[in-house]
């Protein structure tokens, strides 16, 4: 019976989902270079979400995932498929069936494929004989076991999985154009989960976190994985920005204003505090945190004013050409 196990260097530092990207990309040959530059380029980097109560889903719970991952592919340059839905479903079983078989032939091929635990991990490996997949979580060397016939059932009520393929070259500084304004678009978007407004997106997503923050009724582990998370991501961006330094005046002070914001994150840090075998946000230092992320907001602002300018005056055909058809698709 045949089986596959690839070599994944899979990592847990970024969100999730980033780190998934990279360990299938690298290892497939479809991405060179730092992972911060992936995670900026796909402008995962800029995704900021907040539950009201800082629940720790807050961190990938950022929007309908492929509506989310898609233009990054895209911006990339990446053939991507995806599958994903809700377990309750009943066609479910289907999708899993033929799901078991494309992911195998992925895993034929040499590509990992990026699949949701939770949170996101890659499956790297397949034995017919014993009919499981192996999944790494980035945490452990050790792999889970997946059965077949359990593919994409988790203890949420969600399952995904993607698979990526050929690529195309895209100019550099186009992609770095189109990740500037997928962080604008995140940062306008207030709720990414419609008809949910329990989660807040972008410049909102600053004021729920105030919110609980001060209201002090809120989950704690939640706090602290949402404020690493945080902390990491916007070190990616100053990484990133600093990577592209030149390519307009704009983006020179949008590096300014960011280094200003990572002289913050220490201070942030500082407010995270060990408690037995986990941490939590040190309650006596709470109005200082809050001042600390009032600020980041308003330097992260005006950051993303300058991100406006260099859009406003660069052509962008993605939106601003409507299809012969007009703005619908074709039936």
């Amino acid at each position: 019976m045949p089986s596959v196990q690839l070599k994944l260097d899979m990592k847990r530092e970024s969100k999730s989902y980033i780190d998934s990207l990279y360990a299938v990309l690298t290892a497939a040959g479809l991405f060179e270079g730092p992972k911060y530059r992936l995670s900026g380029l796909t402008g995962m980097a800029f995704k900021f979400t907040v539950h009201e109560r800082l629940l720790p889903l807050s961190v990938s719970a950022y929007g309908q995932w492929i509506n989310e991952h898609k233009p990054g592919m895209d911006n990339l340059g990446i053939y991507t498929v995806f599958d994903c839905g809700r377990t309750r479903h009943p066609t479910f079983r289907h999708y899993q069936q033929d799901a078991i078989e494309w992911v195998k032939d992925s895993l034929d091929k040499g590509a990992g494929v990026i699949y949701w635990i939770p949170e996101f991990g890659v499956i790297d490996g397949y034995d017919d004989e014993d009919r499981v997949f192996f999944v790494k979580d980035g945490w452990s060397d050790e792999p889970h076991v997946v059965l077949y016939d359990n593919l994409g059932l988790n203890f949420t009520e969600f399952w995904y999985c993607q698979a990526v393929g050929g690529k195309v070259d895209i100019a550099r500084e186009l992609m770095i154009l189109e990740s500037l304004r997928l962080a604008i678009y995140d940062w306008d978007t207030p709720y990414k989960t419609l008809p949910n407004t329990d989660i807040a997106s972008g410049k909102l997503a600053y004021d729920f976190l105030i919110q609980a923050l001060r209201q002090g009724d809120y989950d704690e582990g939640g706090a602290v994985y949402i404020l690493d998370s945080y902390c990491y991501s916007r070190e990616e961006i100053l990484s990133y920005l600093q990577e592209a330094r030149g390519l307009w005046p704009e983006i020179d002070e949008a590096i300014r204003l960011y280094k200003q914001l990572n002289e913050l994150l220490p201070l942030i840090r500082n407010a995270i505090i060990p408690n037995g075998d986990s941490r939590h946000v040190d309650r006596c230092q709470l109005d200082a945190l809050i001042g600390h992320i009032a600020e980041a907001k308003q330097l992260e602002d005006q950051a993303v004013r300058e991100f406006r300018q260099i859009s406003d005056r660069c052509p962008d055909p993605r939106r601003s050409i409507i299809p012969r058809w007009g703005i619908h698709t074709p039936k």
